[in-house]
């Protein structure tokens, strides 16, 4: 059975991937700060094969167990999708170097050690798909999120070396890049005041937030081996038109009339 390692599976995106990979027959390994109890009943409920690793993807003393529970029972995993990630809504004069600090952990170093271990493992049988969930902020500057796009910008970033790399020897690495997912980060973020349902609405010319499910197929897309078999380096947005549209809002608006 093919293996899919997915971090940040305890809730949200995660989540969601996890059991359309499951449904898709891939034995799933889940990695999360927190104990994923919740959606490792549900994969067996539903007949999948999932066990967890709870640690901090951001360790490289936790990217090396998770490599060596893979090797042990897989060889080498089929899939790694590059999940986990923290939020930071601050000015930029305002971040510390703490708080910096701990966005590029998660959302940066962490890809990168985790790509690393698990990567070395598709390399030796010369296949893999390695798929790093970035997002619009990647591709674009979004004021008061200094911290966030720059650990995004930099994935993108590692996503294409990784790709120039390791294309020719059997592992593709691609990105998708989310607009705004209705998810327990996006409850966090709006809790704190910073935006409403509306702002994003009325910015994203199909003019609603992204479904976990719209990432998630995106995701086991660029993971199946045969469907995306010579897609290599892309960051795909899926964002309903967000970083396409550059009208001002009235115009938009008017376009739904």
């Amino acid at each position: 059975m093919k293996l899919a390692v997915v971090s940040g599976a305890a809730q949200g995106l995660g989540a969601c991937v996890s059991r359309l990979l499951a449904r898709r027959g891939y034995q799933l390994l889940l990695l999360d700060r927190q104990d994923p109890v919740q959606v490792l009943a549900e994969l067996r409920g539903a007949g999948a094969t999932a066990d967890a690793l709870v640690g901090d993807v951001a360790d490289e003393r936790y990217a090396q167990a998770v490599a060596a529970w893979v090797e042990a029972r897989a060889g080498a995993a089929e899939v790694l999708v590059n999940n986990a990630g923290v939020s930071l809504i601050c000015p930029a004069e305002e971040t510390t170097a703490t708080q910096w600090r701990s966005v590029m952990d998660v959302n940066l170093l962490g890809p990168f050690l985790l790509s690393k271990a698990l990567g070395a493992q598709m390399l030796s049988r010369r296949r893999g798909s390695i798929v790093n969930v970035a997002s619009v902020a990647g591709l674009a500057g979004i004021g008061h999120r200094s911290a966030y796009n720059a650990s995004k910008h930099g994935l993108i970033g590692l996503t294409q070396t990784l790709a120039a790399e390791w294309g020719a020897r059997g592992v593709r690495v691609n990105a998708v890049c989310p607009g705004w997912i209705k998810t327990e980060m996006d409850v966090k973020d709006q809790g704190s005041g910073a935006y409403s349902d509306e702002d994003i609405t009325n910015r994203v010319p199909m003019a609603r937030f992204a479904r976990p499910d719209d990432v998630a197929e995106a995701i086991a897309f660029l993971a199946d081996a045969e469907r995306s078999a010579f897609v290599n380096g892309v960051s795909l947005p899926v964002d309903g038109g967000w970083i396409a549209d550059a009208s001002w809002e009235s115009l938009r608006l008017k376009t739904r009339l």
